[in-house]
């Protein structure tokens, strides 16, 4: 994969948040209902992060991060609700199952986490560049146990952060040169949005 500037290239294994929302006549297919039901503790027809939380575990025998299960329903919840109905919910689904099968392609050991060598054939394989050191950092901000490894939620979090951040670079970079001055309440607004 060629590299340009330090970061992603579009098509290079992120998924877009959805679109619009689906018709109201097209199925969802039964596995998703059966899911959205279990995952549903309410039976409100709706899910919010508390009960997406419950329904995720990461390989270390945890339930997801709070941070991450609010930052997906976030992704998905076009109403701005802080839940998702059953259609945000298949997109959901999808989109983890993506995650979970980018994140064991890089977990080459089969551990069901995701070391500093790992994450770091993930990035330059993302089209990153990154040095030793930032994947050092990146590590320990997200392993909050100090173990130097990275569950399949913290990996989706970091994704998805990096993904925003190089968004929002990119459009600064008119250059495209790997180089912006940005000024500080533009980096405020930048960091604001992309951390939520």
């Amino acid at each position: 994969m060629a590299y340009q500037g330090g970061y992603g290239h579009p098509g290079s294994g992120y998924a877009a948040p959805p679109g619009a929302y689906p018709p109201q006549n097209v199925s969802v297919p039964p596995e998703v209902q059966r899911w959205f039901a279990m995952v549903d503790r309410d039976q409100s027809g709706k899910i919010n992060a508390d009960e997406l939380k419950l329904a995720l575990v990461n390989g270390k025998g945890e339930h997801f991060s709070d941070t991450s299960c609010k930052l997906m329903i976030g992704m998905f919840d076009k109403d701005a609700s802080g839940t998702i109905d059953i259609f945000e919910f298949e997109k959901l689904y999808t989109y983890i199952n993506q995650w979970l099968a980018v994140f064991k392609t890089y977990d080459r050991d089969g551990s069901n986490y995701i070391d500093e060598n790992e994450l770091s054939q993930a990035f330059t394989q993302m089209g990153f560049r990154f040095s030793n050191e930032f994947i050092n950092f990146l590590v320990k901000k997200s392993d909050t146990v100090s173990q130097k490894q990275i569950s399949v939620d913290q990996f989706i979090v970091l994704c998805v952060q990096i993904q925003r951040f190089t968004e929002a670079f990119r459009m600064r970079d008119t250059q495209q040169n790997g180089t912006i001055t940005i000024a500080f309440e533009d980096f405020l607004s930048v960091a604001l949005t992309c951390s939520n």
